[in-house]
């Protein structure tokens, strides 16, 4: 009832104020508000352009890679992507590749990246990142440790180029054992000059003992 009541006073005041019946006022209404929505279309600012996108830097192309020959373990550590200036490089069976291009994995912050800078063949065959297993070393490996080392090889020989071979150590020797061999043929050199030289007199008294001998011999077969 309250409903209705309100809607009936609602067109009385649209009557006595505009003197159109409420169809008509609404109708009015409705072209206005469409008037107005074309009229401030047309002489509205136009919208701003779209933001242009952020233009990236192009990536300096990576210098070609530089052949190094034989080096040390010492040496390539110094390979390992501390240096920006250096290639990154790793070995894998002796035989070291420059793996730049992929410095989001074997660079500093890479997941990869303790293998960089060293011959990792026994960490890539057990997937390991234990520091004991990053060397060169693959005494001991099962046969599927054999066969994932090779697959790695494999993928490094087809994706990188070889720059180069790590120097092998060969075990030095305790030097004790080689210095006091000389000393010893030293010592016995000289035992036997010295024996030598005591044998000699000997000799030679002997000879003096005959030589006095010898008269005595003669005076006797004359008597």
């Amino acid at each position: 009832m309250a409903v209705a009541e309100l809607w009936e006073t609602l067109k009385q005041a649209i009557v006595a104020y505009t003197g159109l019946s409420p169809a008509a006022f609404f109708t009015a209404v409705a072209v206005a508000a469409a008037l107005y929505h074309v009229v401030s279309g047309l002489f509205a600012a136009p919208p701003p352009p779209p933001p242009r996108p952020r233009e990236e830097p192009e990536a300096e192309p990576l210098p070609p890679p530089v052949q190094l020959g034989e080096v040390s373990e010492e040496e390539l550590r110094q390979y390992d992507g501390s240096d920006t200036k250096k290639p990154l490089l790793m070995a894998i069976m002796g035989q070291i590749y420059d793996v730049t291009q992929s410095r989001m994995f074997y660079g500093p912050g890479g997941p990869y990246a303790l293998f960089a800078g060293k011959d990792a063949s026994r960490a890539l065959a057990k997937m390991s990142f234990e520091p004991q297993d990053l060397t060169g070393d693959i005494s001991g490996l099962g046969p599927f440790e054999l066969d994932a080392l090779q697959d790695w090889e494999y993928k490094f020989m087809s994706k990188y180029v070889k720059v180069g071979t790590v120097k092998k150590t060969v075990p030095v020797e305790d030097g004790s054992t080689a210095s006091t061999a000389p000393e010893a043929s030293e010592a016995t050199t000289e035992a036997e000059k010295a024996q030598t030289t005591e044998e000699k007199p000997r000799e030679v008294s002997a000879e003096a003992v005959k030589e006095k001998e010898a008269p005595s011999d003669e005076g006797a077969q004359e008597n």
